[in-house]
């Protein structure tokens, strides 16, 4: 096992945002409280402490809710020792939310749990008086079935089709037995695809809708190490966000707050890119098969795409009556969970912190403490034949992350007989045309401007021959290039980062169940750098 670190900003596949974030800059400190540091949870415990929210009756719905969403789970005794602590005012959560994408998704699915339980762990060491409890929460609300409905494997695309309507999470599973065949004839019959195979099965084709489906797989993952997963869409959880739904409907609150914080955002830097703009009102109305924006028009409130209306009377009503059909968007979503959970931390993706970084006026605005944001750990895992095969070919970690173009341009240079720099003698024309200038300075100046066109028109013939000769030096060394494209390729699938394409199956089969403790054993989450694991 070798591990290895690159900074975030090095790997070249962050945000500029992300970076000046994970370096503190000075002018982003205004737009979150305390940054992930291990001294400052001291802070953010205070501060969650003193929240009118973090109260008793409220952390007795919480439980309930908990107890009842795992009532047909078989888990774990750490896991139902987790939600027994909810009730206790010593007991605080590190939160991860994450889509309902089939059979995980991609990677990073992994990593985001995995850096919510380690940081539960550590924080554990270093604050023995409190308990904190690692929390997935399942975003069972959202409709973009497209986003989910895939896995890659090996190269394949397995998707699940159907027609899909309202919050995936409500999703019956008919069709999955179609793709569950597909895939088992790629597994290969292994001790690994096999656990596999039983794995998919277990979760898809013996529950009754996705939810259901996703926390089965999230817990056999993780019930030993205590996860405890939510689902949002609970009316008893919803009952406790009324008055934050209700002062979005009639204040737009969020709207407000958050365009404010966008503007910030852009005077802080023109780099930096907004992840989501607010509506006026950021809820949806959810019912069987509909989840549509809400929307206000002509003195009605209105569900978009539908012909439901209401009054001012009639809506609050019907939100004190059936708290459970308003859904909140990608804005108020952070809200809804730091309102109904004794949150410290978020872990989430550069996607989902950079949205985060937009909401802490409106936080301020609403008086609920905004919770630390921590990167999710990232991590590019190669085999030991892989390791072996780089170490052969003198590829770096940091040659790994170069682009294509530059990664074979640098390999090439480096390993030709040849000097492909011509530096030296650019250095040198440019020494023979300062006496070509000197020259100029005592005749007509139109001869000056000859000379500058001469000396232009020689360096470019000088950077043609410069590529012409790499171009060369590229098809005579075409073997050892696709070597090492080739191991690039492999762990940068579609030229993106290995995490964000490849499902852990693929690894699973390779590791097998020694695959996530090996990964909870090196992970470190407040480490603040890319990961680099040789198995």
């Amino acid at each position: 096992m070798k591990q290895d670190f690159l900074s975030f900003r090095d790997t070249g596949y962050f945000s500029s945002l992300i970076c000046d974030y994970l370096d503190e800059k000075k002018d982003l400190k205004q737009f979150y409280s305390h940054f992930p540091k291990i001294e400052n949870f001291k802070a953010q415990i205070e501060e969650k402490q003193q929240s009118k929210l973090v109260n008793e009756a409220n952390r007795l719905v919480l439980m309930s809710a908990l107890k009842n969403q795992y009532k047909d789970s078989l888990t774990s005794d750490k896991t139902e020792q987790n939600i027994e602590d909810l009730a206790s005012s010593k007991t605080f959560t590190i939160t991860t939310g994450h889509q309902l994408n089939l059979f995980t998704g991609p990677l990073y699915f992994l990593y985001k749990i995995i850096s919510t339980i380690n940081l539960s762990k550590q924080l554990k060491e270093h604050y023995p008086d409190y308990n904190f409890v690692p929390i997935y929460w399942m975003a069972t609300e959202d409709h973009d079935f497209d986003e989910i409905n895939y896995f890659n494997f090996k190269g394949k695309k397995f998707q699940w089709n159907r027609k899909a309507n309202g919050a995936v999470g409500e999703l019956s599973l008919e069709g999955l037995d179609e793709v569950f065949a597909l895939f088992s004839k790629d597994l290969g019959a292994t001790k690994n695809a096999n656990a596999l195979r039983t794995l998919f099965e277990n979760a898809y084709l013996k529950h009754r809708n996705l939810t259901k489906a996703t926390r089965y797989l999230a817990n056999e993952l993780f019930k030993d190490y205590g996860l405890v997963i939510i689902d949002g869409n609970d009316r008893a959880l919803k009952q406790l966000f009324v008055p934050h739904i209700k002062d979005e409907l009639l204040n737009n609150t969020s709207f407000k707050g958050v365009s404010k914080t966008n503007e910030g955002l852009s005077n802080v830097s023109k780099d930096y890119k907004i992840q989501v703009n607010p509506r006026t009102i950021n809820l949806f109305y959810l019912k069987k098969n509909l989840r549509e924006r809400i929307i206000f028009e002509n003195g009605l409130f209105k569900v978009n795409n539908s012909n439901i209306t209401w009054t001012k009377v009639e809506l609050l009503k019907h939100l004190n009556e059936y708290p459970e059909r308003f859904s909140p968007n990608v804005i108020m979503r952070p809200l809804y969970q730091e309102v109904i959970l004794p949150n410290l931390c978020y872990i989430g993706g550069g996607g989902e912190l950079a949205y985060w970084l937009q909401l802490k006026a409106y936080f301020n605005e609403v008086k609920v403490p905004f919770p630390m944001l921590l990167l999710r750990n990232s991590v590019l895992i190669k085999t030991e034949s892989q390791h072996k095969k780089l170490n052969s070919l003198n590829i770096s970690n940091g040659d790994l992350f170069l682009k294509r173009n530059r990664f074979i341009n640098k390999k090439v240079r480096e390993i030709s007989n040849i000097d492909i720099n011509f530096s030296s003698q650019q250095a040198l024309l440019a020494e023979q045309f300062k006496a070509l200038y000197q020259l100029a300075e005592q005749t007509d100046k139109s001869f000056l401007g000859a000379v500058k066109a001469q000396e232009k028109q020689q360096l470019k013939g000088l950077e043609k021959l410069e590529k012409r000769l790499l171009k060369a030096q590229k098809i005579k060394l075409s073997n050892h290039v696709s070597r090492m494209t080739d191991l690039q390729s492999q762990l940068f699938p579609n030229g993106s980062l290995q995490e964000r394409n490849t499902n852990f199956s693929e690894l699973y089969l390779e590791y097998g169940a020694l695959l996530i403790p090996t990964l909870i054993k090196y992970l470190e989450p407040l480490k603040h750098e890319f990961t680099i694991l040789s198995l």
